[in-house]
């Protein structure tokens, strides 16, 4: 039996696409591996949204060259970066096997197993992305972006927006449910652009999620990112305030404060248009709870606009962000713009923000305290092994106590009575 061992980086979409390929080599008769001494095979999945992520795998890169004088081995290199440097990574790194696009990764376990490929023609979604053992899985339901934001290089290495069908997400949750898997997250690089068509009639996303409802059997939470601010309609806002089991924890991007700065990235909304959106989710979702993305120092970008970050980031109030600050990409428009700022001073900005979201988000989750909630069982804490950890609804972390014994993926109230950090802590409600 041959043994194959993947790596995975970036996206949610790669850990996803990474699992589909998994269940298909291990159907195929190969076995994983966690060793490179012991791989026939390696997938690298890869990818090109910093420079950072590609420095990394010409780093793996020269590991896995030793390792191939060691022992006989295939080198595989796919996703984003293979798309968007194959000629390069071609051309500086003999060693590597094959380069595979993000559309041919399913092409993958006919190459590793010497049987000829398909000449295949745009994306293609694999049947199922659970992982053997999973309690929560992504489920992609569509592919690329046509937003084309200034600083982003999804649309050159991912193409086009590609919807996968109805009836294959819905086989796939009904799937995932009959493995007992506890919570799925709907994937997309823009998740609610999603169009299709079911029984003959239009499908947009808020429609696929009521579609979804009555296959929920297991699944108590159904999460989805990453949405676009453009494209969250009032449709959608109802359709998760009315159904229990749509997750209230809401990952929006925001990106800029600014609307001169928005307007600059081709992010196709205005700082007003955003907050009033947040407004009305908060006005009509119970309980919801916020993350965001957001980027400091892009460029042109004043002392005041990026103030306009800060205090669009107070009215928000999320209780988590993704914060960064920008990092030009070859290829995109906004690694070209006129008025780029020193990485001091982009450094200078970010700190300040995380330093207040920090507090914030801190602020946050004390004012919830104490509550009850409803949590998924991750595993036992490392730092006492008579208490687990747990994972709730608004992405929130519990280590809590219990006189049940418990496995991961089992559903536990909680009552939360602290804050430790960024986890609550509490004993099972029993």
């Amino acid at each position: 039996m041959r043994k194959f061992l993947i790596e995975s980086y970036g996206c949610q979409l790669n850990m996803a696409e990474s699992s589909a390929i998994e269940m298909l080599l291990i159907g195929r008769g190969m076995e994983k591996t966690d060793n490179p001494d012991e791989a026939d095979a390696v997938i690298i999945n890869t990818c090109s949204v910093r420079r950072s992520a590609e420095n990394r795998i010409w780093g793996r890169l020269g590991f896995y060259s030793a390792e191939k004088r060691k022992h006989p081995l295939l080198l595989i290199v796919t996703g984003c970066m293979a798309e968007r440097m194959k000629d390069e990574l071609k051309r500086e790194a003999p060693q590597i096997d094959a380069v595979i696009g993000t559309n041919e990764k399913a092409e993958i376990p006919d190459f590793i197993l010497g049987e000829p490929l398909e000449k295949l023609s745009g994306y293609r979604f694999l049947p199922s992305y659970y992982r053997d053992g999973d309690f929560s899985s992504y489920v992609p339901i569509m592919n690329g972006c046509n937003n084309f934001c200034s600083y982003c290089i999804v649309p050159y290495v991912r193409g086009r927006e590609v919807s996968r069908s109805v009836e294959d997400i819905i086989e796939e949750i009904s799937f995932l449910d009959s493995k007992g898997v506890k919570e799925v997250t709907l994937l997309g690089q823009n998740v609610n652009s999603y169009s299709s068509s079911y029984n003959g009639r239009p499908v947009d996303f808020p429609t696929l999620l009521e579609i979804l409802t009555p296959y929920l059997g297991n699944i108590l939470f159904v999460r989805f990112e990453s949405p676009h601010p453009k494209d969250f309609s009032d449709h959608l806002i109802s359709v998760i305030a009315d159904n229990p089991r749509i997750a209230r924890h809401i990952h929006l991007p925001m990106q800029s404060g600014s609307t001169r700065i928005l307007r600059l990235m081709n992010r196709k909304t205005t700082r007003e248009d955003f907050l009033s959106l947040v407004g009305r989710m908060k006005e009509r979702i119970p309980s919801l709870t916020l993350s965001t993305d957001v980027m400091t120092g892009f460029p042109s970008e004043t002392e005041e606009e990026y103030e306009e970050t800060l205090s669009a980031m107070e009215e928000m109030g999320c209780t988590e962000a993704f914060m960064y600050y920008f990092n030009p990409r070859e290829g995109t428009k906004a690694a070209a713009m006129d008025g780029q700022i020193e990485e001091s001073v982009r450094i200078r900005r970010l700190e300040r923000l995380i330093s207040e979201q920090l507090e914030r988000q801190a602020r946050i989750k004390a004012s919830f305290l104490p509550f009850t909630a409803t949590a998924i069982v991750t595993g036992r804490s490392r730092d006492d092994e008579d208490r687990y950890l747990a994972r709730g609804e608004h992405n929130d972390y519990f280590s809590f106590s219990s006189p049940l014994s418990h496995s991961p993926g089992d559903a536990v109230l909680i009552d939360a009575s602290e804050l430790k950090g960024n986890t609550f802590r509490g004993a099972e409600h029993v």
